[in-house]
């Protein structure tokens, strides 16, 4: 994994933090949902960069 992705995916998921967390304190339940998907976005980016280093 390059470090810009590692980069992109960090932003990716402390972006959907933000947005859920604004979503719980605003009672906003849509935000809070696409918060947790961004976040799950992120990781499924992430473990997917994994498998292909680990082929390298």
């Amino acid at each position: 994994m390059g470090l810009d992705d590692k980069i992109k995916n960090a932003a990716e998921d402390l972006g959907g933090k933000a947005k859920e967390g604004f979503g719980k304190v605003t009672g906003n339940e849509k935000l809070e949902a696409e918060g947790q998907a961004q976040q799950v976005k992120a990781d499924v980016k992430k473990a997917a960069e994994d498998v292909k280093d680990a082929f390298k």
